[in-house]
C-alpha cells in the first residue's frame, strides 16, 4: 500500500504558546465525513473529528516546538521542526508526505508542499484539526495557571483583550519573546 502522511501546523501566529504540528496517515478503508480545514470548523466540530482521527487512522503523530525554540531559531524553523517531529512520531513510516503550505521540513522521505492542502487533501486536513485541537488543549492548560491572560478566549493569538492584559501583567515565560509586541513591551519595561 502506498501510505502518503499529511502533515500541518497550527499556532504559528500566536505571541504565546508552543507551535504544534500534526502528521496523519488516513485508512481508505475508514473514512471520516467532515475532514475540512480546522479553521473552517468549530471548536466542537473540531473535538468530534480529533477522536475520530486518532480511532480511525492508520497512525498519527502530533509534536510541538517550545516557546524557547522559537524564539533561538525562528517561528519558521520552529514550525519545520515540529513537523519532522510529528512524522518521526509516527508508528508507520509513510513513503510520501504532503505538507500544507510553501515549505518542507527535511524528512527521511519525499515530501511536497501544498498550498491551501488543507482544504483539498483530507490527511492534511485531519493533521490540521489534530494540530489545532493539541494546541488548544496546551493553551487551556496554561490558562489555567495563568487566568488574567484569558487564554481560554484568544488562544494566545494577538486579540485587543490579550494585549490588554500584556499591558496589566507583562509577558509571562509562555510568550514569545522574539515576537515585535511582546519584544517592546520587555524594551519598555527596561
Amino acid at each position: 500500500m502506498y501510505l502518503v502522511c499529511g502533515v500541518d501546523e497550527a499556532g504559528r501566529g500566536p505571541l504565546a504558546g508552543p507551535v504544534y504540528a500534526a502528521a496523519v496517515i488516513l485508512d481508505p478503508a475508514r473514512i471520516i465525513e467532515g475532514l475540512a480545514d480546522s479553521k473552517k470548523l468549530s471548536a466542537r466540530r473540531r473535538e468530534i473529528l480529533a477522536v475520530e482521527i486518532r480511532e480511525k487512522a492508520l497512525a498519527f503523530g502530533i509534536a510541538s516546538a517550545s516557546v524557547e525554540e522559537i524564539d533561538r531559531i525562528n517561528i519558521l524553523q520552529a514550525t519545520l521542526l515540529a513537523m519532522r517531529r510529528a512524522v518521526e512520531a509516527l508508528a508507520v513510516q509513510p513513503v510520501e508526505a504532503l505538507i500544507d503550505g510553501n515549505r518542507c521540513p527535511l524528512l527521511a522521505m519525499p515530501a511536497r508542499a501544498i498550498i491551501r492542502g488543507d482544504a483539498s487533501e483530507p490527511a492534511i486536513s485531519a493533521a490540521s484539526i489534530l494540530a489545532k485541537t493539541a494546541r488548544d488543549a496546551d493553551m487551556l492548560r496554561i490558562h489555567a495557571a495563568f487566568p488574567q491572560y484569558a487564554l481560554d478566549r484568544h488562544k494566545g493569538y494577538d486579540t485587543v483583550a490579550h494585549r490588554a492584559a500584556l499591558l496589566q501583567h507583562g509577558p509571562a515565560s509562555f510568550h514569545r519573546k522574539s515576537f515585535a509586541p511582546i519584544r517592546a513591551l520587555l524594551e519598555e519595561a527596561r
